[in-house]
């Protein structure tokens, strides 16, 4: 069978699971339980294991632990992403029954913007062999900067998105349901809810351009890297209402993140330049290691209670 086949059949099949999520299983619009949302995250990784698995007696070893490298790398990348998708939804006052739909929607557009970038990515690393070390470079100045730059705040009104959208669409004040748009007076309305999902897949552009140059620095299989891609994708929606109560306990796992695309972009650069070469099981360990710590030091050391300070939800709430 062609590889081909694969990518059809793959694609077929994540697209049915998510069919089967928001309009079968969840269509109706209610607030995820923490508990539902463990038993779907336990679901996802152990699709992502059974997938890893097939990989194995399919290509081999060494493509096992790049996929599972990989999947763990992006993974870890999207828990700091979701605390920017609790501050657009606090911002934004999301109301809980209605995230699901938002994040379903932004994983869709996701999926779509990752397959681009991975297609040029690999297409350049196999052309012009000198694009390794700048992936390797941009990796290493990302890790630096998100070590550096942990509390850097992001503010979700300078977004360029809802300056663009409010300058060709009307806009409502209020939800209505879960719909995107809605007629008023016989004319077309967007809703705040439309303006969060735009809000939510711009964002995932900016996360894609520290994510893929770190898949790619793993595996320049394009398959590989897709859909390691495509199961941590597929488990975010699940992630993030699981952790949502707890993840500001996790205070250190931007740091163990850093660290993490540090040392993936000083082995893709030593790798290129033939100076010397991590074995992928061995990548797999010091990834698995950097992150365990960076949960455990945040478990040992909590973070000292900050004074409140002003909500821009609120000021938003009263233009």
């Amino acid at each position: 069978m062609d590889n081909i086949y694969f990518w059809i059949i793959f694609n077929i099949c994540v697209l049915g699971l998510l069919i089967l999520d928001l309009f079968v299983l969840n269509r109706k619009n209610e607030t995820v339980t923490v508990k539902s949302a463990l038993w779907w995250s336990a679901f996802w990784i152990g699709l992502a294991i059974a997938f890893n698995i097939f990989v194995y007696f399919w290509k081999g070893k060494t493509a096992a632990f790049e996929f599972l490298t990989g999947y763990l790398i992006e993974e870890s990348l999207s828990v700091d992403n979701l605390f920017v998708f609790m501050l657009i939804f606090n911002y934004f006052r999301v109301p809980a029954e209605y995230q699901r739909k938002v994040l379903f929607w932004g994983i869709i557009g996701a999926l779509v913007l990752r397959a681009l970038f991975i297609v040029v990515g690999v297409s350049l690393i196999n052309q012009f062999h000198w694009t390794v070390f700048v992936l390797g470079a941009f990796l290493v100045f990302t890790g630096i900067k998100m070590f550096l730059g942990s509390d850097e705040e992001i503010n979700p009104e300078k977004n360029p998105i809802i300056t663009l959208v409010n300058k060709f669409l009307r806009v409502t004040k209020q939800y209505h349901g879960d719909s995107f748009f809605t007629r008023i007076n016989g004319q077309l309305f967007a809703t705040p809810l439309f303006i969060v999902t735009l809000v939510v897949e711009t964002t995932d552009i900016v996360f894609a351009a520290d994510s893929i140059p770190a898949i790619l620095a793993v595996s320049k299989d394009p398959f590989i890297v897709y859909t390691s891609n495509v199961f941590a994708l597929l488990g975010l929606r699940s992630l993030y209402f699981a952790l949502a109560g707890i993840m500001q306990l996790f205070h250190y796992i931007h740091y163990g993140l850093s660290l993490i695309l540090i040392f993936i972009g000083v082995k893709l650069v030593a790798g290129g330049a033939g100076w010397f070469e991590i074995d992928m099981k061995y990548a797999l360990m010091i990834v698995a290691g950097i992150l365990a710590l960076s949960i455990l030091f945040s478990i040992w050391f909590p973070k000292k209670d900050e004074e409140p300070k002003d909500n821009s939800v609120e000021a938003n709430e009263n233009k």
